[in-house]
């Protein structure tokens, strides 16, 4: 049971979280060692039993693949394979459904991108906000990645007016700043 407690710590897979869901399973089968029946050398599954077991061993591990796949996903998700017969299949099933192209949901998150200010935000809120952002429109469209100097100019045009004429000093000097060293400079 102490195993569940660890995936229990996970929250289900809902039609808005997949990339953090994801990441948190493929760290907690990497370290259950469940992960190689997953997406590793061992997706498929022996064809007769050995002298050492890796059959029924194979068995196992599925088994308990399939259990965390099935247990940290929402009901409704959970139809789309409650019929798979091996953990990979589950798996790729999912990443299918998680990582088609939103076409309607990277609009909104590049609108949301364009009007970014930080109005009440500290410093490190605002930076998150923007990184975050930024992050999730790659995820959905890797053709789409943002640089870190389009993240500078998006943070510069929402920061308060305060820091107007910091930043205007900093654009002056001959080396720019990386996004980290202009964090710190603004919230120090």
């Amino acid at each position: 049971m102490a195993d569940l407690q660890v995936v229990g710590g996970v929250k289900k897979l809902n039609n808005q979280n997949y990339n953090t869901w994801s990441t948190c399973i493929m760290s907690y089968m990497q370290g259950q060692d469940l992960w190689e029946v997953v997406k590793g050398t061992e997706t498929k599954q022996p064809e007769a039993e050995d002298n050492n077991g890796n059959l029924r061993k194979w068995k196992i591990k599925a088994g308990k693949a399939m259990f965390v796949l099935k247990t940290t996903v929402e009901e409704d998700i959970l139809e789309h394979i409650r019929d798979m017969s091996t953990p990979k299949e589950a798996w790729d099933k999912l990443l299918a459904l998680f990582s088609k192209k939103n076409d309607t949901k990277l609009q909104l998150l590049e609108n949301e991108l364009l009007f970014v200010s930080q109005r009440d935000m500290t410093i490190p809120q605002f930076f998150h906000k923007v990184k975050s952002t930024c992050r999730e429109i790659t995820e959905l469209d890797p053709q789409s990645q943002i640089s870190e100097t389009r993240m500078k100019r998006i943070i510069i045009h929402g920061l308060k007016p305060e820091f107007r004429s910091l930043v205007t000093a900093i654009q002056g000097w001959a080396t720019q700043p990386s996004l980290v060293e202009f964090e710190n400079l603004l919230a120090g």
